[in-house]
């Protein structure tokens, strides 16, 4: 095929989720219901950790920040994949792929150290208990956060400019519903031996590090639980971890699906659902098992609720 320079090459084209026409209008609805899910529910969070002075603690500004990540993670690929969808146009410029690219991998990459983040935190929480407001203060817990991001962002613009140097060949579908770094690179016709080494090392250092301490976290947690001599103390203490644990089981194995998934023609539709997975399906599940499980975010809820409530009336009565 012949390849061609960055400056002629002017769309991609993403493949349909489904591509029945008759399924078309129900995978319409379908992620449109989850995405309006995701993104209303994680606002309930941040309204709620904002509004109560009881949720103004380490672990719930670190949840805040996820939700505001999640939000932000999901919508950098379903609505274009919705808009794709109801103008029945799969395509997709190469700038916008960039971007769409670009923003994919930073809230992934945010989503992974700040549960890991949230993980250190809880292991502060239960094994320094008397020290946990001494050790986790603003100012550590603000410099986390703004080092996640600085992370994030160095090292998605480090893949976005590796991109810019390959050449691509004729044959530009993507196998997936948003541009994916992996089947971006698939498309190159250019060595992308230097990309490939760049992502290994990345998911080694970036991926493996905040798993290994995640990990490293929990073994503490547990070793500590061990150490209560009390039944009712140790289910306390795991209770407050519970949430986080469901959340990483979810996001590490279904992004453990897409990326040891095999790159083959028929995989590529188990790759995207497995993407959905955690471009949609955790985000949108976060903040019913941090609330589910939760005294305290319920009781929020409940007041931003009454808040919200007592703020329509007074609008209507007007």
């Amino acid at each position: 095929m012949e390849p061609q320079n960055i400056s002629e090459v002017s769309e991609f084209l993403l493949m349909e989720f489904s591509e029945a026409p008759e399924l078309q209008p129900l995978v319409f609805g379908l992620f449109l219901s989850m995405y309006l899910i995701t993104v209303f529910g994680n606002l309930l969070i941040i309204l709620a950790t904002i509004s109560d002075s009881h949720l103004h603690t380490p672990m719930y500004f670190f949840l805040s920040n996820l939700s505001f990540v999640d939000i932000c993670f999901t919508s950098t690929t379903i609505p274009k994949m919705l808009w794709n969808i109801q103008t029945q146009n799969k395509l997709i410029t190469f700038e916008g792929c960039i971007i769409q690219m670009y923003f994919y991998i930073l809230f992934a990459s945010l989503d992974d150290f700040l549960l890991t983040v949230m993980a250190y935190d809880r292991f502060v929480a239960i094994c320094h208990p008397l020290h946990y407001m001494v050790i986790m203060n603003p100012r550590l817990c603000g410099l986390l956060v703004l080092i996640s991001w600085i992370v994030g962002v160095v090292y998605s613009l480090l893949q976005k400019l590796m991109v810019l140097r390959l050449s691509f060949c004729a044959d530009l579908k993507i196998s997936h519903f948003f541009c994916e770094l992996n089947q971006v690179l698939q498309l190159a016709c250019s060595d992308t031996f230097l990309n490939d080494m760049v992502l290994y090392f990345a998911a080694t250092l970036l991926g493996g590090g905040p798993f290994a301490g995640i990990l490293y976290s929990y073994s503490k947690i547990v070793s500590c639980i061990r150490g209560i001599s009390s039944v009712e103390g140790k289910y306390k203490a795991f209770s407050t971890c519970a949430s986080h644990l469901s959340v990483v089981f979810l996001f590490y194995c279904s992004v453990l699906g897409v990326h040891l998934n095999p790159a083959t023609p028929h995989s590529s539709s188990s790759g995207a659902a497995a993407s959905v997975m955690y471009t949609v399906v955790t985000p949108m599940l976060n903040p019913f098992i941090y609330s589910l499980r939760n005294k305290d975010i319920k009781g929020a809820l409940k007041r931003v609720y009454e808040i919200l409530g007592r703020k329509g009336q007074l609008c209507w009565g007007r």
